[in-house]
């Protein structure tokens, strides 16, 4: 289908450090006989100069190409038009700070696929930097819990080289005796912040036993969503029908609030379901959490001290209970709070070799392959300018941004 692939120079601001495709990667892919050309960068985690090391042609001109794949939104003076491009472009949602981006690749007749819509036949997406967001923000929850505590700081993980040097960081870190965390999702991005604690030395147990026994040395829990919630009717919680609807629910999340040192979330949540920890609970005197990690990071969302996402390199904000505001980390009586919504960013030398390798094993065939492969056209918004059948929707939201 496409025969020559650029690797686009990120180009939104605040520059985004990750690649889809690492120099080794690139290698890879030339050795199958692809065409591949990678546009220089000065801010990428891996330098021009690794690309040429591996033989990759770098070059500032992209447009002899036919399909271009970058991470994050490309700048609409990047755009060119009648090409192929392939990115996390966040519009489907019709998010409304993108529309102008939609407008413009329909009136440029440029054909548009988004890594988030790239889908085996059973619907599991198959790119995703969600575990690399629970290794990091589980490591932003150690910082939390320093800056709250006090104690020797743990350097921050964009600072470091890549996770070799996070986790010799981290193995210096003195993990107290008796910190018990909880964290709630079990999917990518909570297997990733479960690594990062057993790395740090911490065992998991049972939802139960975290509750009820006393322990002597530092563990976590992981809940599901039985474990967060419980039906208004009193009956059995139904799994499948709370993800169908999660009306009709509440939280019972408050006995490990109670119990916990540290909340890291890492679950999906949905808008009509319930909160997990509201204002009340968080005002509750016998609380025991003095920080939050909230890699979901929905503002908003269900957890209320979560009242603004924080950026890389100001990670943390204080949370006062009482009044429900922000306040300088370390208040007395206050949480410390890490909402990073760009968490993959961190360590992008590791992001991005995990995403270029399942990009070169799960979609780079599919890229390559028949016109109608059913992979890349669920994952195509636009073709030629239009919205293909399944995005239609998207028409009012595209237009909107002729304004």
């Amino acid at each position: 289908m496409f025969k020559k692939i650029g690797i686009i120079r990120e180009g939104k601001q605040p520059p985004d450090r990750r690649v889809p495709l690492t120099p080794k990667q690139c290698h890879e892919v030339a050795m199958q006989g692809i065409d591949i050309t990678v546009q220089r960068s000065p801010v990428r985690a891996y330098t021009d100069d690794e690309y040429v090391a591996k033989e990759v042609r770098v070059t500032d001109d992209l447009s002899d190409r036919d399909l271009i794949i970058g991470v994050k939104e490309v700048p609409l003076d990047m755009l060119m038009a009648d090409k192929a491009y392939l990115f996390f472009s966040h519009t489907i949602k019709k998010q409304p700070h993108n529309a102008q981006l939609l407008r413009t690749v329909l009136d440029r007749r440029i054909t548009l696929l988004d890594h988030e819509l790239l889908t085996n036949d059973q619907g599991v997406r198959v790119l995703a930097f969600g575990h690399w967001a629970g290794v990091v923000g589980a490591y932003n929850a150690f910082r939390a819990w320093q800056a709250t505590v006090g104690g020797p700081s743990l350097k921050p993980a964009h600072l470091c080289h890549d996770r070799a040097e996070m986790d010799l960081q981290l193995a210096k870190f003195p993990v107290p005796r008796d910190l018990r965390i909880v964290l709630t999702g079990a999917g990518r991005v909570g297997h990733g912040a479960m690594e990062t604690l057993e790395r740090a030395g911490m065992s998991k147990v049972s939802p139960e036993d975290f509750l009820q026994k006393q322990y002597n040395a530092p563990v976590f829990t992981v809940l599901d969503s039985h474990d967060i919630y419980a039906r208004d009717d009193g009956k059995p919680f139904d799994t499948p029908a709370f993800h169908a609807d999660p009306r009709g629910h509440h939280s019972i999340f408050l006995p490990y609030a109670l119990r916990a040192h540290i909340y890291i979330t890492c679950h999906f949540w949905d808008a009509r379901g319930p909160k997990i920890l509201p204002a009340e609970d968080l005002r509750n005197p016998a609380l025991g959490l003095r920080a939050v990690a909230d890699i979901s990071c929905d503002i908003g969302g269900p957890v209320d001290s979560t009242l603004r996402a924080s950026t890389i390199a100001e990670p943390l904000y204080g949370y006062e209970p009482a009044s429900g505001k922000e306040c300088p980390v370390g208040t007395p009586g206050s949480l410390t709070v890490m909402a990073v919504d760009n968490l993959p960013c961190e360590l992008p030398r590791d992001s991005s070799k995990s995403f270029g390798r399942d990009l070169m094993d799960h979609v780079m065939p599919h890229l390559m392959g028949a016109v109608d492969d059913a992979m890349v056209a669920r994952a195509t918004i636009a073709k030629g300018g239009r919205l293909t059948s399944q995005y239609a929707y998207l028409r009012d939201y595209a237009a909107a941004g002729l304004s």
